[in-house]
């Protein structure tokens, strides 16, 4: 590569950006006009592949709206009656309150599509739940909070999932029923882990749940344990599109905490719709930056230049899988993982097509890769938003987690290489891929 080409000064220019504090959405599309006005195109071009790319895509809509009805869970009593109900479940059992924190997790993610939110929604109740009396070591409580929040964006809905949608073309749908079996996969692969650590550790027992109130804890979380049915349900019997199931799962969140629960006051509802205009601004400028960017990777004919590229290196699509996986799992140590959705999978996207796997396999492998980047050091963004709520150094967290993440390691690999774990379910549901 010519170091002194339009494309690598507008590369330089967004790095020196990035690494002097500006978003990298910004970033980007400063460094897109700067390649446009050294390669001698219309500067203009970057404003209209942002303006098409954002208004034209009904389905990006349907990022703010997630996002909106994980708030409107947060601030009702949702969150406290769906723990009483997982704890009635699972809390007599050894170790039960980590295992209380996976099944939350599980449940949670039929109904935000954010790890953060669900991190950040749930982590400080959990936290307080297992650090108290010195049940679990603070750091421990963290990790475990921190590993069980990736469950949320791999089950749907899955906001990476809609990303992913953007730039590949899947089908959102049936890339949220590849995405049910890997969450549960992920989750098993936690609670064993949990077990193993709970006998080894002696983790305290929980006072069981008397087997006659489960019908009454279970009758009070009902309205809101149905509202990932009425979500997919909705989706998958093709009276709703992803985009109105995301816009129903706000409304029914805020009918259910303000309505029935009667637990939302009005400054609750305030505050919940400009956090969730914060975290949609920041996502937006990010999709952005990548729809002017992926503009000059386009023209600068990138993709497929690694198609040429691999295709060189004679690799196998179980190899091509390998590799990305490796190359993900890396950058996910770095990078924000929707940056590398959006700017580093595009690129892969030709290749995997060519080598005839299948796009929505390929998907929820990207998806999960970017999720096990939210907890790897350095970067892993959950482990900072942990070590914040529970005070603890970041140095313990990762060491309490690094079981986690070998246990995840594994389901990735199981995913990569046995594509039914994915795919078995969308097809049952009449997909052709």
């Amino acid at each position: 590569m010519n170091l002194t080409s339009p494309f690598s000064l507008a590369i330089v220019a967004i790095t020196l950006l990035a690494f002097l504090g500006l978003p990298i959405g910004h970033a980007m599309i400063a460094g897109s006009i700067l390649y446009l006005y050294l390669a001698g195109l219309d500067m203009g071009t970057a404003a209209e592949q942002l303006l098409n790319g954002m208004y034209s895509n009904y389905v990006i809509l349907s990022v703010p709206l997630f996002i909106l009805a994980a708030e409107f869970m947060n601030i009702g009593s949702m969150t406290d009656r769906l723990m009483a109900f997982c704890n009635a479940l699972v809390g007599r059992f050894r170790g039960g309150l980590a295992h209380v924190n996976i099944l939350q997790s599980i449940i949670f993610a039929g109904m935000s599509g954010s790890a953060i939110a669900d991190a950040a929604g749930t982590g400080r109740m959990m936290q307080v739940m297992m650090t108290r009396d010195g049940r679990y070591t603070p750091s421990y409580a963290a990790a475990l909070t921190a590993v069980s929040s990736v469950i949320g964006p791999i089950i749907p809905p899955s906001i990476p999932m809609v990303l992913y949608a953007l730039v590949s073309d899947a089908s959102i749908g049936y890339l949220f029923l590849g995405g049910v079996i890997p969450g549960l996969l992920m989750a098993l692969s936690q609670m064993i882990i949990v077990f193993v650590t709970a006998r080894r550790k002696n983790f305290p027992v929980e006072k069981p749940v008397p087997l006659r109130k489960l019908p009454r804890i279970t009758w009070q979380a009902f309205p809101s344990l149905m509202m990932p049915v009425v979500l997919l349900g909705g989706i998958y019997s093709g009276v709703m599109t992803p985009t109105e199931a995301a816009a129903v799962a706000a409304a029914y969140a805020l009918v259910i905490s303000a309505g029935l629960y009667r637990s939302v006051s009005w400054r609750d509802f305030y505050q919940s719709l400009a956090v969730s205009a914060r975290t949609t601004a920041s996502i937006g400028m990010l999709i952005a930056g990548a729809l002017v960017f992926n503009y000059v990777v386009t023209v600068e004919n990138i993709p497929e230049g690694v198609k040429a590229l691999l295709a060189g290196w004679n690799l196998s699509p179980v190899g091509f899988l390998i590799l990305v996986n490796i190359l993900l799992l890396l950058l996910g140590c770095v990078l924000e993982g929707t940056a590398i959705l959006l700017i580093v999978v595009p690129v892969f996207i030709p290749t995997a097509q060519a080598l005839g796997i299948d796009l929505v396999h390929f998907g929820v492998v990207v998806v999960v890769n970017i999720m096990i980047g939210l907890i790897t050091p350095p970067y892993g963004l959950l482990l900072f938003i942990m070590a914040n709520i529970s005070g603890e150094p970041l140095r313990d967290i990762v060491r309490d987690t690094l079981p986690f993440l070998f246990a995840m390691i594994v389901a990735l690999a199981i995913l990569t290489f046995v594509p039914e774990t994915v795919l078995w379910l969308p097809r049952l549901f009449g997909y052709q891929g």
